[in-house]
């Protein structure tokens, strides 16, 4: 089933390449296409309409597309089903040395106090050197596997030390009710989900263990047909989080209004969420290729990548 939900996937997305495509070549712009997650700061751009008051007189439509995960959004971005979208650190670095065609075009700031290793409360395990020989859920590729690799490599304790089970956030939500993992490494909203249904044990937090940033990303081939968009829309993205700091109490709502994720998860995400975006930096760069170097030598990523090669620069910048 798994194997045969990638294959229909994957021709949904080169189906909606084709069209991408003609539009990228002939320089004519009809649909504007965002990838985003469950949480963050795109979300708050669309409740807002921040993106589409910004691009209004252009004739163009904004579509949003939802994603549970980076991997997925990156795929996308790849093939041009979106042109544009927002991740965590690790699935650029995954999609680069897969040879994706993608660029960076800006930083958020990290998933910080927002994404956690794990486990229940009644759980045995105490502290992160307890994870030896344990079943760990997360996304592969995702920001979550980062911080995995991270708190273990801080911790003492090899990679291949621990069982990492690769999973969605949806089915690693399933696997952590049902005690078929021993600790979940997630985001927000999921990880909010979770600390509202079990107020969980936490082992580490993002904040904890990396200096990391989250990052807007766009399609190769459109950020250089159209980098007036990429532009405006990292401009708007910047006018949404001057939104967000201004009305925090209206932050939550906004999210569970988009998402569909309980109100109280969301409260929960959005009270602890950094908002802001700014340009990629030499010291946003290294940071990032460290943990491409992190990746490429426990063999995660096929091969090593540069990041600065992957680094979108503004027309007159």
């Amino acid at each position: 089933m798994f194997s045969l939900t990638r294959r229909v996937f994957g021709i949904g997305l080169l189906a909606l390449a084709a069209t991408a495509s003609l539009g990228v070549q002939a320089q004519e712009l009809k649909q504007f296409n965002i990838g985003y997650q469950k949480t963050g700061l795109p979300v708050i751009a669309r409740q807002q309409q921040i993106i589409e008051k910004a691009l209004a007189g252009k004739g163009v439509t904004v579509k949003w597309v939802e994603f549970t995960a980076g991997p997925p959004l990156v795929e996308a971005l790849n093939v041009g089903a979106i042109d544009v979208g927002w991740t965590g650190d690790a699935p650029p670095i995954f999609g680069q040395s897969a040879g994706a065609n993608i660029v960076y075009a800006a930083a958020l700031p990290s998933n910080g106090q927002g994404e956690a290793i794990f486990v229940k409360p009644a759980s045995p395990i105490q502290s992160l050197a307890d994870l030896k020989g344990k079943r760990i859920g997360v996304g592969k590729g995702t920001s979550a596997h980062n911080l995995v690799v991270a708190a273990l490599e801080k911790t003492g304790i090899p990679f291949d030390q621990i069982t990492p089970v690769y999973l969605s956030p949806a089915d690693a939500a399933a696997a952590f009710a049902s005690d078929q993992i021993d600790a979940w490494a997630v985001w927000d909203p999921f990880f909010a989900i979770a600390e509202t249904r079990y107020q969980p044990r936490v082992l580490a937090r993002s904040a904890d263990v990396l200096q990391v940033n989250t990052y807007f990303l766009a399609n190769k081939d459109f950020a250089k047909a159209h980098p007036d968009f990429v532009s405006t829309t990292i401009a708007a993205l910047g006018d949404a989080a001057k939104w967000a700091d201004q009305n925090r109490n209206k932050v939550a709502e906004a999210l569970h209004e988009v998402t569909g994720v309980p109100l109280d998860a969301q409260t929960i995400a959005a009270n602890r969420t950094k908002f802001g975006i700014y340009p990629i930096t030499a010291e946003i760069v290294a940071g990032q290729q460290a943990t491409a170097d992190r990746f490429f030598k426990l063999g995660l990523i096929p091969k090593a990548v540069r990041v600065s090669d992957a680094v979108w620069t503004a027309p007159g910048n």
